[in-house]
């Protein structure tokens, strides 16, 4: 049968009553058709074709237990989109009446203060039913959480993955629960693939057209490597000079979905070698010739280019034989296009001194 939704029980049926079932791309049967003609029994017919021709692939199908765990985190997913639109819903209520809490609305403080607010009868009432379901949800979140790291901690895949920064429990059981055997992908272009994180191409001829990425994979799983590759570039340093330089050049939304796949692709790696997902960080910067020791620490709010003092917070420049020495940067009106660390490193050690 053709890949479908709501065919559950239909499976599980056929699993009762021992019977083999094949499962298709209901995309790649389509292209096999010919005629423009669509009824049930032409999918049969041309079904038994290719099962005739052995030219019917099936797909990748998960195990019933993985399901079940699945459902653990999309209903916890669920339940915390609730809990932030009720939160949002209350903070509406506060600035109405003029003080803006922020967060601190949800301390002891803030929650006496929304409470002290004096509302006309229904927005009072609509005030209370809102604090009500945030109280009712609150313990509901935590104890789906509790149930997600109990479920990790059965988990060596997970608990691998979760040594890479900025990837937690939640990530990491949801990674695994996805891809399952990380041996289905030949590379890394095909993991990313999979999760949607490929740009949609139309090209002919010498004209080649990229346009959005395809969003054909996992949304849920998509969502958490985009919030889990922002915390990894707050992290690590390279992960960090790479998302900037991407910013300057496609703008941050890009550079997020790039990191999103960068972190995609680390995972399996982690999954396929067996080894800790501890990125590696970038070394001091030595030159060969001078033997000159430059390391560079970057503004986290670089978005355009821009001079290279404002590049480079400190530079320490010294000699790797003695004793390291603090180069304070000088005022420079050298404005350089999209940001390359090499670019950098080369100008500093020709200029020495001079700059």
């Amino acid at each position: 049968m053709k890949a479908s939704g709501h065919a559950r029980w239909f499976e599980r049926l056929l699993s009762e009553l021992q019977f083999e079932l094949g499962i298709g791309d209901a995309a790649e049967i389509r292209t096999q058709r010919v005629r423009k003609q669509k009824t049930d029994r032409q999918d049969a017919q041309l079904i038994l074709k290719l099962l005739l021709e052995d030219r019917f692939r099936q797909i990748w199908v998960t195990s019933w237990e993985n399901r079940d765990l699945r459902q653990l985190l999309w209903h916890r997913h669920r339940m915390v989109q609730a809990r932030t639109r009720i939160m949002n819903q209350l903070q509406v209520v506060a600035l109405n009446e003029g003080p803006r809490c922020k967060k601190r609305l949800w301390r002891e403080a803030g929650r006496k203060q929304l409470e002290s607010f004096r509302l006309a009868p229904w927005a009072s009432r609509r005030r209370r039913d809102l604090l009500e379901l945030l109280d009712r949800l609150a313990p509901t979140i935590a104890e789906l959480t509790q149930a997600i790291e109990q479920e990790v901690e059965k988990c060596p895949e997970a608990k691998r993955l979760m040594t890479h920064p900025g990837v937690g429990p939640l990530t990491a059981l949801a990674f695994v629960l996805i891809i399952e055997k990380a041996e289905r992908f030949e590379c890394s272009k095909q993991i990313a693939c999979y999760l949607g994180l490929v740009p949609v191409e139309e090209s002919s001829g010498d004209r080649r057209r990229l346009g959005h990425i395809t969003k054909q994979g996992n949304s849920r799983l998509r969502f958490l490597l985009v919030e889990g590759a922002q915390v990894t570039v707050r992290s690590i340093p390279e992960w960090r000079s790479k998302y900037f330089h991407l910013a300057m050049r496609r703008g941050r939304k890009i550079a997020k979905i790039a990191m999103a796949r960068r972190l995609a692709v680390a995972h399996l790696l982690c999954a396929l070698s067996g080894r800790t997902g501890v990125a590696r960080t970038l070394p001091v910067a030595t030159d060969k010739l001078s033997g000159w020791r430059i390391n560079f620490s970057f503004e986290p709010s670089i978005i355009r280019p821009f001079p290279i003092e404002m590049l480079c917070r400190t530079v320490h420049f010294g000699n790797t034989e003695g004793p390291r020495q603090d180069w304070p940067h000088r005022a420079s009106r050298l404005r350089i296009g999209p940001f390359s660390r090499n670019i950098i490193l080369k100008f500093v050690t020709e200029k020495g001194d001079a700059f």
